[in-house]
């Protein structure tokens, strides 16, 4: 299949392009944030460019819908469903935290038929997302829900990777064996892998319902508790 996939819920900002039967990738990765407005659709032209293929004869285009930034999210959902309108296409939202899931089992255990993952993304405000995944023969399967916690709360099954990019920032207020950590982040690779199951589950939708996750409803701290968080050891 000929799939776009785009991620720009976090600090990186994430493009993949997927075309013809024998799979060929063109992939880019940038600076997210702030520049994402201005350079992600250059990008993507640039990688079609490459890859001699025009929108409308994508299958799909996957976006990663979150848990994850608000602006990130919001610049990636209706970028995705603006140039599927216009291609007439379908949109493939991926969980952004199944992303990083799947980007972390690449990278350390891409051999494992069995594997069991938490998923972490750095949320701000001294809070983390997290999901429990079990692979399983090609199979990915979300143990409860998306959850937003402080890093001392993350209670840890025995045996259980952590991948994610919160490392730096949280690593020694987990208080877990430093082995476990996979750095690891929601590519648009990992999407494209992700998308064939995702298709055959019938997970593809209108463009009009291209739709933002968000896992917390507060964007910002206000004064009073900005003054409080300094004050933690």
């Amino acid at each position: 299949m000929n799939l776009l996939a785009l991620d720009t819920s976090s600090e990186r900002m994430s493009i993949a392009l997927q075309c013809g039967a024998a799979e060929q990738r063109w992939q880019h990765d940038g600076p997210g944030g702030a520049q994402t407005s201005a350079t992600l659709l250059p990008a993507i032209a640039s990688l079609l460019a490459q890859a001699q293929i025009s929108l409308r004869q994508l299958d799909a285009i996957a976006f990663g819908r979150g848990p994850g930034s608000f602006t990130g999210l919001r610049t990636a959902c209706s970028v995705a469903q603006g140039l599927a309108f216009g291609a007439g296409i379908k949109v493939l939202p991926v969980d952004t935290l199944l992303a990083v899931a799947e980007e972390a089992r690449f990278l350390r255990a891409p051999t494992l038929s069995q594997w069991r993952v938490t998923a972490l993304l750095d949320a701000r405000m001294d809070e983390m997302y997290a999901a429990d995944y079990d692979y399983e023969r090609g199979h990915w399967q979300q143990r409860g829900d998306d959850r937003l916690l402080r890093p001392e709360a993350l209670q840890c099954e025995p045996g259980r990777a952590l991948a994610g990019n919160v490392f730096t920032v949280y690593g020694q207020r987990l208080g877990l064996d430093p082995a476990l950590y996979i750095e690891a982040w929601p590519s648009a690779s990992a999407m494209l892998r992700l998308a064939p199951a995702l298709l055959a589950s019938g997970a593809a939708l209108p463009a009009a319902q291209a739709l933002p996750r968000y896992v917390r409803d507060k964007v910002a701290q206000t004064t009073a508790e900005r003054s409080a968080q300094k004050l933690l050891p």
